[in-house]
């Protein structure tokens, strides 16, 4: 396993800069012992709600991540800084369209000691992100095992992210996609609303990012925290 800054993390809160979350759920949240917080979504985000919900995190010692997904999303001030390549789509422009054109603008001023590429393999047809960005989810395993060779050994990305957002993904093919992976750190996103299926998707991923649950059941997103701790380590080999 890599060095990289992000190489330790065995949970992770996932929090939308467009979605209300009061003070008190937000202290609960940054207090938890969750390794970190990723700040990101896929709509209605914008430059001053990032900043609004940066500025809240930082009283907290919890490392502090921007997902870059829009030119108006790019916020100074971060621990660190993820830029999503989705692998599963024909649409170039979420491939590295985007990214070049982010980078024409702000290439002289990205922290690249803390930013990192995500290859994101989008898997559920209904979520936001999959329509915005007309991900492919109907792979087969074959076809998802060559998108993570691809990223992992062509693209050398330090970063796998399977999304299911929103419903809970079939972990024995998440476990194939670990399996695969030789370099990157394999990140597991979606349906993830009790501490059993915490447990399950840090038995079958390296990092598992819990999201949707904090707006609407907070007692069942923290009880995952504790969840992936006890699990940690299970089915882990020496390199991860």
């Amino acid at each position: 396993m890599n060095d990289a800054w992000f190489s330790g993390w065995r949970h992770v809160f996932k929090l939308d800069p467009d979605r209300d979350l009061s003070d008190e759920a937000l202290d609960a949240v940054c207090m938890s012992g969750t390794d970190a917080i990723i700040v990101g979504g896929s709509s209605g985000v914008t430059f001053e709600k990032i900043v609004d919900l940066m500025a809240r995190i930082r009283r907290y010692a919890v490392d502090c991540v921007l997902e870059v997904s829009t030119l108006e999303g790019a916020v100074p001030g971060f621990d660190g800084y993820f830029v999503p390549l989705v692998l599963n789509t024909n649409r170039a422009e979420w491939i590295n369209g985007r990214q070049t054109e982010g980078l024409k603008e702000y290439g002289s001023f990205v922290p690249w000691e803390e930013t990192a590429a995500q290859g994101y393999i989008i898997l559920n047809e209904e979520a936001t992100a999959a329509k915005l960005t007309g991900a492919l989810t109907a792979i087969s395993e074959a076809d998802l095992i060559a998108h993570v060779q691809m990223a992992d050994r062509l693209m050398r990305l330090p970063v796998i992210y399977l999304e299911y957002s929103g419903r809970f993904g079939d972990m024995r093919l998440v476990k194939r996609a670990r399996a695969a992976a030789v370099q990157a750190r394999v990140f597991y996103g979606g349906g993830i609303d009790d501490a059993d299926k915490a447990r399950q998707a840090a038995e079958a991923a390296h990092t598992v990012v819990v999201g949707n649950i904090i707006y609407s059941d907070l007692q069942a997103a923290l009880s995952t925290v504790s969840a992936v701790r006890e699990t940690a380590g299970s089915g882990m080999t020496a390199r991860e």
